[in-house]
């Protein structure tokens, strides 16, 4: 399996500055683990994504055109912007691509210029790279009313924690046969849909999220979607973290998808 590092936090705009360091604690953590719960262990490549430090824009051409050359990677942020550049470029690779979100937030705040971690699903569908119709939503929990009207507006499905504490079994049921649509299917995990008392280090900690096995759960049976190509694990903070439990959380992610 590819592994591929995306060490930078410049899409947080200053809020979520030491995520840039995840992805190579993720790794180091993932290499001190034995078997994954299926009893398999499997080698990596691992490879980094060129990143101009104080130039998004450089940064952001870099992820999309060194993006390309992988039919079937993980890529491990950083920041959640990353995904809208991953995304397009998986894109261009499907005639029809479904966005698979876990997250706390929508991230379809109204945006500038350059797609943020705050920004970037609402920027992917208003720049016509990503159908409405083909985003899932999975673990939101705080909504601003611009994301909520956005969502409703738009018909974006989603599952918020309530629906997911009332019938766990059977959102992910739903989730399954939804994400099993799309000829390729991009999985997006950001690590604050973990409640913060498994997931402290991250830039934004809303209560009330998935427990660690909750996600592992959600993870392990959309892994055996044939249509899974591309996966994201962003927003992992090691500066705010404790005890490594973040870090460790995404390299147990990391061992369960392989």
């Amino acid at each position: 399996m590819d592994v591929v590092k995306i060490r930078s936090s410049q899409g947080s705009l200053g809020k979520n500055l030491g995520c840039e360091k995840a992805p190579d604690l993720i790794i180091e953590k993932f290499n001190e683990m034995f078997l994954n719960e299926n009893y398999f262990s499997s080698e990596i490549n691992v490879y980094d994504i060129t990143i101009y430090e104080s130039n998004i824009e450089k940064t952001n051409e870099s992820i999309l055109n060194e993006a390309k050359r992988f039919d079937k990677a993980i890529f491990l942020g950083g920041d959640h912007s990353i995904t809208y550049n991953l995304f397009n470029a998986f894109s261009s690779k499907f005639r029809n691509t479904g966005l698979l979100i876990f997250d706390a937030h929508p991230d379809c705040e109204v945006y500038t210029d350059i797609a943020a971690h705050e920004d970037f699903v609402r920027k992917l569908i208003d720049d016509m790279l990503l159908e409405k119709e083909n985003v899932i939503l999975v673990g939101l929990r705080i909504f601003s009313e611009n994301e909520i009207k956005f969502l409703k507006d738009n018909k974006i499905k989603f599952f918020s924690m309530k629906d997911i504490f009332n019938d766990l079994q059977n959102v992910c049921d739903e989730i399954m046969e939804l994400s099993r649509n799309f000829d390729g299917l991009y999985l997006s995990i950001d690590i604050d849909v973990v409640d913060p008392a498994y997931a402290p280090g991250t830039g934004y900690l809303e209560v009330g999220g998935l427990s660690s096995r909750e996600l592992l759960y959600f993870i392990q049976r959309i892994k055996l979607l044939k249509n899974l190509k591309f996966i994201d694990i962003v927003e992992i903070n090691p500066k705010k973290d404790i005890n490594n439990m973040t870090v460790m959380l995404g390299a147990k992610i990391l061992k369960e998808l392989i």
